[in-house]
């Protein structure tokens, strides 16, 4: 569903989310998904038998904050050895539009918004209206211009995306654009992501880097210390 967000958390000891993200997510359907990560040779079976009681009951913990916040929530428990394969079946099974990547936030005052190269799409706007709650002063619609693409089509995706939102309701002064030149794609977006407070993005194609360095979301969530909203793809 359009309004719907997965938010992966790692068991047994999942990281604490945010009041702020809770308040800030309780408008959409959530999704908490507990994966629970076990030796290589641990039967799933009876993992579920010795730990799924306990995990369960750290799952509603979670759910009832959201709850409380005014949020529809369900859950989803799995025991297994590969969280991102995990991660991609249940938010095909639950019709989850984005992903919450979680990391400690007091307030969430400057956005980020990394751009494709493209202007017109209807999903990301939704989500970046998620994290614009009255405290924010900025949204930074962001692009690289890399490889044989032209400075000039960088700044027309961010001015026509711009103009999008200001169309959707977006206050004018709140948003701002920013466009860099660079070899270097994830890392020009992790070098910039570490002065605002949050990033909203596309997810971006799956690499082979992804295996040892972990995915560009999570590279933002860990290194700056940004919460990550990934959304599907809808262009």
């Amino acid at each position: 569903m359009a309004d719907t967000i997965l938010v992966p958390l790692e068991l047994p000891d999942p990281e604490p989310l945010s009041p702020v993200l809770i308040e800030d997510l309780s408008s959409l359907s959530v999704v908490v998904l507990g994966h629970y990560d076990l030796p290589e040779q641990t039967p799933v079976r009876s993992a579920r038998e010795q730990f799924g009681e306990a995990a369960q009951a750290t799952l509603d913990a979670v759910a009832e904050r959201f709850v409380d916040a005014g949020a529809s929530v369900r859950t989803r428990l799995v025991f297994g050895k590969d969280r991102a394969a995990a991660i991609r079946q249940v938010a095909a099974e639950e019709g989850c539009a984005a992903e919450l990547d979680p990391a400690p936030t007091e307030g969430i005052a400057r956005i980020l918004v990394p751009l494709p190269d493209v202007a017109e799409f209807d999903r990301l706007p939704r989500f970046i209206r998620v994290l614009s709650e009255d405290s924010i002063q900025e949204i930074t619609l962001f692009h690289v211009v890399e490889g044989a693409e032209r400075r000039e089509r960088g700044e027309t995706v961010v001015s026509e995306t711009r103009e999008r939102l200001i169309e959707d309701g977006f206050d004018a002064g709140s948003l701002d654009t920013l466009v860099v030149e660079g070899d270097g794609h994830d890392e020009e977006i992790l070098r910039i992501a570490a002065e605002y407070d949050a990033v909203v993005m596309y997810e971006p194609e799956s690499t082979l880097s992804d295996r040892v360095f972990g995915t560009l979301a999570d590279r933002i969530a860990d290194e700056t210390g940004d919460p990550v909203i990934l959304v599907n793809r809808d262009y």
